[in-house]
């Protein structure tokens, strides 16, 4: 078997509290052929996300101490993850916690159940407009 493509998958760091709700979504999206990396807790979030740089970032909204939309907001300070796919992922689906999410800096929000196919539609649409140059984008300076 050829495990090349593996190298260059994208990474997706995966921020949910609860254990067999993350070993399912790291499965899911494993077979799906992303690396991922895993968090328990928003402080663990920012510093993983600090860290390794991943491509994208599924974030649960509802963790013990710091919840997901506060550990977004700290993310989005710093200026090498201000551009990162991130989306919240909640229980909770009314519109209102979706435009709390959005100010928060989530690109995106996902509701539980979600529909698996609609997930996986919307993390590639979200890593490909992150890695597709900007045509129109102002000139600007590359951290390394």
């Amino acid at each position: 078997m050829n495990f090349q493509r593996q190298e260059s998958a994208s990474t997706i760091l995966l921020v949910e509290d609860f254990d067999d709700t993350r070993l399912m979504m790291k499965m899911w999206l494993v077979k799906r052929g992303y690396r991922v990396i895993e968090a328990e807790t928003g402080e663990e979030a920012i510093a993983i996300a600090r860290s390794e740089h991943p491509d994208l970032i599924l974030m649960d909204v509802m963790m013990p101490g710091m919840n997901g939309l506060d550990a977004t907001h700290q993310i989005r300070q710093y200026q090498s993850l201000r551009t990162t796919p991130i989306v919240a992922v909640s229980a909770y689906g009314a519109d209102e916690y979706r435009r709390i999410a959005i100010e928060a800096g989530c690109d995106e929000y996902v509701s539980t159940p979600f529909e698996p196919r609609a997930l996986a539609e919307l993390i590639d649409s979200l890593l490909t407009s992150k890695n597709a140059p900007e045509l129109n984008a102002e000139p600007t300076h590359f951290e390394h």
